[in-house]
């Protein structure tokens, strides 16, 4: 990436801001106004048109002012970002959503929805699904004479139900039997489980049809882990930003984005921890720009967080923010199920 001089580098920060502020081309007089750069309006004309044939800004029309390209705003979170901390009353919003609800599930829902208020943009995370979680915990109990749920609780947080049907006249007594046999499973892989027989308990047949059916439902649980879930909130915001309004083109493209899991799922799992414009693997996120930090159960990984916005998005910030609601789960995850 080319080099800038302090000058430059100046401009093109505040460039970036008012673009932020004002949503529309920045002219050098607005610049000229507002920013002690210690030049007059047409050395700054002269400094943007570098600028832009070094590759940082753009001019959407001629007679336009300029706008960050996406090599502009790369340049800006790299090397001219400065981040502080979230404000005192956002940390804690942020800390009492994490406090809700009684499984990771649960817990990021609520998480998710606020980091979307705080940003007013649309807010994406991901769950790990894994079939080689360890089970936590697991439990069979019965609903009534025909029904019983297992409960399966995974190493990550992630609670899973499936309902069986009870063999007929089974009793309590036998039902704690399988329970106590289920107490074997604990601390193995989901995978493992899955792929095992249950446990032969010849002299009760009742509860060996129960085991047999606890197993079935595990192995539904393990199918389903290999798929990935996502939780998304504040469509409407990210819908509602000023370039998308205007250009029915370039809202079409970022609706196109947003209808497909897999846009997303492949967006939130790239590498980097901000992804601009045309840096994203998927074509259809070429209009917009990703914030993304992963969340733990003490050092395992149990998924992803992320802002997505336009590239005229306010990263200084988004990325803050993102850093501490995702330790904010993290610490929240490993103290209640760590």
């Amino acid at each position: 990436m080319a080099e800038m001089d302090l000058r430059k580098q100046q401009i093109l920060r505040a460039v970036v801001f008012e673009y932020v502020r004002l949503a529309e081309p920045i002219a050098s007089d607005i610049l000229a106004a507002r920013y002690p750069v210690g030049v007059k309006s047409a050395t700054i004309r002269s400094e943007l048109a570098d600028l832009a044939e070094l590759g940082f800004l753009e001019q959407p029309h001629t007679s336009a002012g300029r706008i960050p390209s996406d090599q502009g705003y790369r340049y800006y979170v790299d090397r001219l970002l400065v981040t502080g901390e979230p404000e005192s009353n956002q940390k804690q919003r942020v800390k009492g959503a994490t406090d809700e609800g009684d499984s990771l599930q649960e817990m990021v829902a609520e998480t998710t929805k606020l980091l979307s208020r705080l940003t007013q943009l649309l807010t994406a995370a991901t769950v790990s699904r894994d079939s080689n979680l360890a089970i936590r915990s697991a439990v069979v109990s019965a609903l009534g004479p025909k029904q019983a749920l297992v409960v399966l609780a995974m190493s990550n947080g992630q609670v899973e139900t499936r309902m069986v049907e009870l063999p007929v006249e089974l009793t309590l007594t036998e039902l704690g039997h399988a329970n106590e046999a289920l107490n074997r499973v604990l601390g193995q892989t989901l995978k493992s489980v899955a792929r095992s027989k249950p446990p032969s308990t010849p002299e009760n047949p009742r509860t060996e049809k129960l085991l047999s059916l606890v197993w079935g439902a595990i192995r539904s649980v393990s199918k389903e882990l290999n798929r990935p879930t996502m939780v998304v909130q504040g469509e409407e915001f990210l819908l509602g930003q000023p370039e998308f309004q205007r250009d029915s083109a370039l809202l079409s493209s970022v609706l196109e984005a947003l209808q497909s899991e897999d846009v997303l799922a492949d967006a939130l799992n790239e590498d980097a921890p901000v992804t601009i414009g045309k840096e994203h693997r998927r074509t259809e996120m070429k209009n917009l720009s990703l914030v993304r930090q992963t969340f733990y159960v003490g050092d395992t990984a149990a998924g992803m967080i992320a802002v997505i916005g336009p590239t005229r998005m306010a990263y200084e910030q988004s990325i803050p923010l993102v850093n501490f609601t995702a330790k904010a789960l993290s610490d929240a995850l490993t103290k209640y199920l760590g």
